[in-house]
């Protein structure tokens, strides 16, 4: 996925301490979230050079709110050279208080790949992993579940989602006897397009669920209407995949110079300020934008790192977006 590299090389953000006014910029956020009768989750000031964390709403547990996708970016072979870029973009992910890798079996030799790198960096304590089922039956979701955990090396996963709501039914069953006897920490459900918006919505209106993954970006704010308040609403945390809108929003704006109120929010690169927004919104735990380049991934988690735009200000690049 391509970024602005001249951005990145000329420039580096100011790493900024959470100042008063960043302070009311996000209480002002939160208010907004109350107001419209929603419980807000708040975001934790970044320490140093780490990022912004926000709470998992089901047990507090933080979680640094840029992670790293895993679709087709960790499909390689076994090759020094094929992984060793995957192997920097970890180290410099886990560097910076990330620890949210997402893959599942639909992603190719993604999992194995996650999997034999974090052995061989002794990294599965730093990392959160998220994986899903992707099947239909009972037997055959146990068996793709089982066999996940021998790809990613590790005998429980963080985060268990069904993917793409197939046989969903059927799984959450599994899912809830799982993590009562402790194989996975975390249960949720996926999609990536809002043509599924409705579905996820019926589910987490009548199930309990820890997590919810969907699709939302500058150009893609449909969640917001009904499914992120209702994220938040019942407690439910969110991973916004696609956070550049599977890629086709950095293609456009390629040759876009950044807009004036960029350097507001400490940005230095488009993906720096499409993450901002992504995260910005008070139901949003996590953005897992997928990269398989070192420079991509510092440049992403910068965004997670300074000033979080608050409500003035996502009105104001949602406006500018429409206008462009």
């Amino acid at each position: 996925m391509k970024q602005d590299d001249d951005d990145n090389s000329k420039r580096e953000v100011t790493r900024m301490r959470m100042t008063r006014a960043e302070f009311l910029r996000l209480a002002a956020v939160s208010s907004a979230m109350l107001v419209a009768g929603v419980r807000a989750q708040p975001i934790s000031p970044a320490k140093e050079n780490r990022m912004h964390t926000r709470a998992i709403p089901s047990t507090g547990e933080q979680l640094a709110i840029i992670g790293c996708g895993t679709w087709q970016t960790f499909d390689v072979g076994a090759g020094k050279e094929e992984r060793a870029p995957l192997k920097e973009v970890l180290r410099i992910l886990f560097e910076a208080g990330g620890s949210v890798i997402d893959s599942s079996p639909m992603y190719g030799r993604s999992e194995a790949v996650v999997g034999e790198l974090l052995t061989e960096m002794q990294s599965h304590d730093k990392a959160f992993m998220a994986t899903k089922v992707w099947t239909r039956g009972q037997d055959a979701g146990i068996r793709q579940m089982r066999e996940s955990m021998q790809l990613l090396q590790h005998p429980r996963i963080d985060l268990m989602q069904i993917h793409n709501l197939v046989d969903w039914r059927t799984h959450l069953g599994t899912l809830r006897a799982w993590k009562a006897e402790g194989r996975i920490r975390y249960l949720g459900i996926t999609h990536y397009t809002s043509s599924a918006y409705d579905d996820l919505e019926a589910i987490i209106r009548t199930q309990k669920l820890d997590f919810v993954q969907l699709n939302y970006s500058l150009d893609d704010r449909a969640a917001e209407s009904e499914l992120l308040p209702l994220a938040a609403e019942r407690g439910v945390a969110v991973l916004v995949n696609q956070p550049f809108g599977g890629g086709r929003l950095l293609r456009s704006l390629a040759d876009v110079a950044l807009p004036p109120w960029a350097g507001e929010i400490g940005c230095a690169s488009w993906a720096q300020i499409l993450l901002k927004y992504v995260v910005s919104h008070p139901a949003v735990t996590c953005a897992i934008p997928g990269t398989s380049r070192a420079r991509h991934m510092s440049d992403n988690c910068r965004a997670g790192i300074g000033v979080i735009p608050d409500a003035a200000m996502r009105k104001q690049m949602a406006a500018w977006w429409a206008k462009r």
